[in-house]
């Protein structure tokens, strides 16, 4: 068993079945290192008693254990590419970070989040009778905060806010408060009402800033995959409105997505796109331009953009990372600031292992990231 979850950590995977086994095996390699040099010991230390187990058999848990390693290995030159990419983007980068980039502690308990203040589906708008909430999350304390506005991803066919928990009671026990926000989904409704909703609960959240405590001048967005790519959307066209952005594998060029889409593909890209847009990018050329983030920082001047997180996966058979780099590569172009964090064993989702080896990384930089832009 250790070697068939151990050989997800480099298979790709062919569909929606297998694409959890290859989100979560490079996350749990750490678990399944140890299980397989405990086995491999068992294994060598019965050789000792003059039993001598199949060949087959050690090969396998050697090859495990060198397959699980990948991730640990790979950690202190992901960290130092990643710390450099901050020192580009920041003279004097944040080192406000509550754990390392990764921690054997919080790998087996759990990442600790704290107490917070927390109210759930507050109404913000009702666009063609459909109801929208949000989630609210607040730090303890009363006071005033810089804020997140955290939207889910789902191929923007599916999802709620209280997808984002984890992530939100995490910022916010960190002195940030949240809003998690819902919108309406494809196919049923079709780009843009997505961003609209978005930039409605952007309007909404600033509106009661008073109310929900929030410094209206320090307020970033946050999205996962589909939520990313309308943080981006919503991002580059609300500046100043909104101080910074961090993108989980976000897509950002969708004709380019459909056209050329990841092989193997798991959850059928072109399919997801076409629900979105309402077509393919031949028939709907211009929609896709519109709903396409690459489309505003190839036309933005120097400064103009807010500063940018991206986070994502080398092995993402959803949104592959090289996407990411062109954006990256735009806004670093276009005069404005990003950091690349390029994390290698990782797939598509993987921080729905919260406490795992990626999301880990991911949270050590998202939170050096919002202390230099929000706080900074």
């Amino acid at each position: 068993m250790t070697f068939f979850l151990s050989l997800w950590i480099v298979l790709p995977a062919p569909n929606l079945f297998f694409l959890r086994l290859a989100v979560g095996a490079p996350e749990i390699s750490p678990l399944l290192g140890l299980i397989g040099l405990a086995t491999l010991g068992i294994t060598l230390g019965l050789k000792l008693w003059r039993y001598k187990p199949p060949r087959l058999l050690t090969a396998m848990l050697l090859a495990a254990l060198l397959l699980s390693s990948w991730p640990l290995l790979g950690l202190p030159n992901t960290v130092a590419r990643a710390d450099a990419s901050m020192s580009a983007a920041f003279a004097s980068p944040s080192q406000a970070a509550s754990y390392p980039p990764f921690s054997w502690r919080n790998f087996f308990r759990g990442i600790p989040s704290g107490e917070v203040r927390y109210q759930a589906n507050i109404p913000f708008a009702s666009p063609d009778g459909v109801s929208l909430s949000l989630d609210l999350y607040q730090p303890a304390t009363p006071g005033k905060y810089p804020a997140v506005v955290t939207i889910y991803g789902g191929s923007w066919a599916r999802g709620n806010p209280a997808e984002s928990a984890d992530l939100s009671r995490f910022l916010a026990a960190r002195g940030y408060v949240v809003a998690a926000i819902d919108y309406r989904h494809a196919p049923a409704y079709r780009f843009p009402a997505q961003l609209e909703d978005v930039q409605t609960a952007l309007a909404f959240v600033r509106d009661r800033a008073d109310e929900y405590e929030i410094d209206s001048d320090r307020i970033g967005l946050l999205g996962w995959s589909a939520g990313a790519h309308l943080a981006m959307l919503t991002g580059f066209q609300a500046s100043p409105a909104v101080q910074s952005i961090v993108d989980y594998y976000g897509p950002i060029d969708l004709a380019a997505g459909y056209t050329d889409p990841p092989i193997p593909d798991p959850i059928d890209v072109k399919q997801a796109l076409a629900a979105f847009i309402g077509g393919t990018p031949t028939e709907l050329p211009e929609a896709y331009a519109r709903a396409s983030p690459i489309t505003y920082v190839e036309s933005a001047e120097a400064n103009t953009l807010p500063p940018m997180l991206l986070l994502y996966g080398g092995r993402d058979h959803v949104v592959e990372a090289r996407f990411g780099r062109r954006l990256y590569e735009e806004i670093i172009g276009s005069g404005n600031t990003a950091v690349w964090v390029k994390i290698p064993w990782a797939e598509h989702a993987f921080d729905q292992v919260f406490n795992g080896v990626s999301n880990q990384l991911a949270l050590h930089f998202i939170e050096r990231f919002l202390d230099q832009t929000l706080r900074g």
